[in-house]
């Protein structure tokens, strides 16, 4: 009879290792889930630091003028009453955030003069 018992309690461990291992949400399947998520979480990290330097832009405008100021500058060449303003065609300020928007304007200007 102990015998017996012995074997079944043999036979019930055995079917549960099998689970553990092998099964439905066993340790390999959990491992393929922690590679997934690692993966996931490879990809979000561009994306959360984007999204940490775009809020403290918000921050940034809605707290300071001259984050605004700045902003007005170099998106729509806004110029202080005080200041004068030169623009001399075929020039690029390199890093300027407007640098782009001002070579499109550009171009039509001075393609136009050339005809």
């Amino acid at each position: 009879m102990l015998k017996w018992l012995a074997i079944a309690l043999l036979l019930l461990l055995a079917l549960l290792q099998y689970r553990l291992w092998l099964g439905d949400g066993g340790i390999h399947e959990l491992r393929e889930i922690r590679e997934r998520v690692a993966m996931l979480d490879a990809a979000n990290k561009p994306l959360r630091d984007r999204n940490e330097r775009l809020a403290a832009e918000v921050v940034d405008l809605k707290t300071g003028l001259d984050a605004i100021e700045e902003r007005a500058r170099s998106d729509i060449g806004m110029v202080r009453t005080d200041e004068q303003f030169y623009w001399v065609p075929g020039v690029v300020i390199e890093g300027s955030v407007g640098s782009s928007a001002a070579d499109q304007a550009a171009t039509p200007r001075q393609s136009e003069a050339s005809q």
